[in-house]
C-alpha cells in the first residue's frame, strides 16, 4: 500500500491535505482544552456575580436568562476564537511543509529549463523518490522525462556542431584544390590543357556530389518525401541494382552473385527508395572488396518481413566501429581520402530510408580483413 501512494502523485496530494486537516482537527481539541476551562470559569464567576444582583433586587429576574445567555456566548466565542487561530497557524505550517515538497521539484524543473533555453544542455534535474525500488510518482516521472529530453537536446546540439565541423573539413579539401589549381593557371605555374582542367572539375565534381549528398541527407532527416508505396517482388528489386551495377562490378574484377529462393512474397516498399539503398549498400560492398573476391546478395522471410543481406569478402569492420557504422561522416578509416571513401553519409541516409518503411537496418562483421554483411528487414504485403 504504501508502495502504491509513494507512486502516485494524487495520493500524496490527497494525503498532505489529510494531514493539514488532521493537524488543525489535533490543534484545535488541545487549545480548547486550555482555552475553555478559563472562558468557562469566568463564565461562572459572571452567573454567580448575576444571581447575587438578582436575590439582592439589583437586577430584574427578567433580565436573568439574558445575562446568562450573553455570558456563555462570550466564553464559547472566545474559545473558539482562540481554537481556530491557533489551528489555522498550525495547519498554514502544515500545508507550507507538506506543499514545498511538491513544489521543489516543480521549480527545480523550471529554473533548469530556462538555463536550457540559455543554451546549457548539460542541466539535469533531481528525480525525487527511490527510482531504484521503482517507487516514484508522476513528478519524478516528469523528472526522468526532463532529463532525457535534456539529454537528448545536448545530443542533439553535439551533433550538429559536428555536423558544421565536418561539412566545413569536406568542402575545405576540394575548394583547396581548386584554388590551387586555378592560382596555377594564373601564375602560368601550371599548363591551360585538358588535363588540369579535367583536375578542376573532377574536384567540382566532387562539391557538387558532397551538395547532393547533404541536400538529400536534410530531406530525409526532416522527412520532407512522400513513400510511393507498392507491391514489388524481392527478385525486381536485387535484378534492377545487378543491372546498374554489373559494369563496375565486371571493370573492377569483382563477382557479384545473388541468392534468391523464388517463393519469397512481395515487399511493400517505394522502388525508387529502396533502389537507392540497395545501390548504396552494394556500391559500398563493391568498393571495400579487392579484385578477385566476390559480393553476395540474399534474401529470407523472417516472421512478416523480407530480410535482405549483401555480404562482402573484403576488408571488414572492427567490432568497436559497428554502432557508428551509420553515423554522418564517420569513416572506419580516417586515412582514407573522400574521393576513395565517398562522402560518408551514404549509410546514414540509407539507415533513414529502411526505418520510413518500418524496417531495420545495422552490420555484421567478424573483424578487419574478414568480410562485413549490411543486412535490413522490409514489411511484406
Amino acid at each position: 500500500m504504501l508502495k502504491y501512494i509513494h507512486s502516485h502523485l494524487r495520493w500524496k496530494i490527497f494525503l498532505s491535505y489529510m494531514v493539514v486537516i488532521f493537524v488543525g482537527v489535533v490543534v484545535l481539541a488541545t487549545a480548547t482544552e486550555f482555552v475553555a476551562p478559563a472562558a468557562f470559569n469566568r463564565h461562572v464567576s459572571d452567573m454567580e456575580t448575576v444571581m447575587q444582583e438578582v436575590a439582592s433586587g439589583q437586577m430584574p429576574a427578567i433580565d436573568l436568562q439574558k445575562s446568562l445567555f450573553a455570558s456563555f456566548h462570550a466564553a464559547v466565542s472566545e474559545a473558539i476564537a482562540f481554537s481556530v487561530l491557533a489551528a489555522s497557524v498550525a495547519a498554514i505550517i502544515a500545508g507550507y511543509l507538506v506543499t514545498r515538497q511538491l513544489i521543489s521539484p516543480i521549480h527545480d524543473m523550471m529554473e533548469a529549463s530556462n538555463r536550457i533555453a540559455d543554451g546549457h544542455y548539460d542541466e539535469r534535474v533531481g528525480v525525487p523518490g527511490n527510482p531504484a525500488t521503482g517507487e516514484i510518482d508522476e513528478l519524478a516521472q516528469l523528472a526522468v522525462s526532463f532529463n532525457r529530453m535534456a539529454s537528448a537536446l545536448e545530443k542533439n546540439e553535439e551533433i550538429r556542431r559536428r555536423l558544421i565541423g565536418d561539412v566545413s573539413h569536406e568542402l575545405r579539401t576540394p575548394l583547396a584544390t581548386i584554388k590551387g589549381y586555378m592560382e596555377g593557371l594564373i601564375d602560368g605555374v601550371l599548363p591551360p590543357e585538358p588535363g588540369t582542367f579535367q583536375k578542376v572539375r573532377r574536384e567540382a565534381s566532387r562539391l557538387q556530389r558532397l551538395v547532393d549528398d547533404l541536400q538529400e541527407l536534410s530531406r530525409v532527416e526532416a522527412g520532407s518525401y512522400i513513400l510511393q508505396k507498392c507491391g514489388m517482388p524481392v527478385m525486381a528489386l536485387v535484378e534492377a541494382t545487378v543491372a546498374r551495377l554489373a559494369p563496375q562490378f565486371a571493370e573492377k574484377g569483382v563477382a557479384l552473385e545473388t541468392d534468391i529462393p523464388s517463393g519469397l512474397p512481395e515487399v511493400v516498399v517505394d522502388e525508387d527508395r529502396i533502389g537507392q539503398v540497395m545501390l548504396n549498400l552494394v556500391g559500398n560492398a563493391l568498393q571495400y572488396t579487392p579484385p578477385g573476391r566476390t559480393v553476395r546478395i540474399r534474401a529470407r522471410r523472417t516472421q512478416n518481413k523480407v530480410q535482405i543481406t549483401i555480404e562482402d569478402t573484403g576488408v571488414g569492420i572492427p567490432p568497436e566501429h559497428l554502432p557508428h557504422i551509420f553515423d554522418r561522416f564517420y569513416r572506419v578509416d580516417k586515412s582514407r581520402s573522400r574521393a576513395g571513401g565517398g562522402s560518408g553519409i551514404g549509410l546514414t541516409i540509407a539507415k533513414h530510408l529502411v526505418e520510413a518503411h518500418s524496417g531495420r537496418i545495422w552490420a555484421e562483421s567478424e573483424g578487419r580483413g574478414k568480410g562485413s554483411m549490411f543486412i535490413f528487414t522490409l514489411p511484406v504485403r
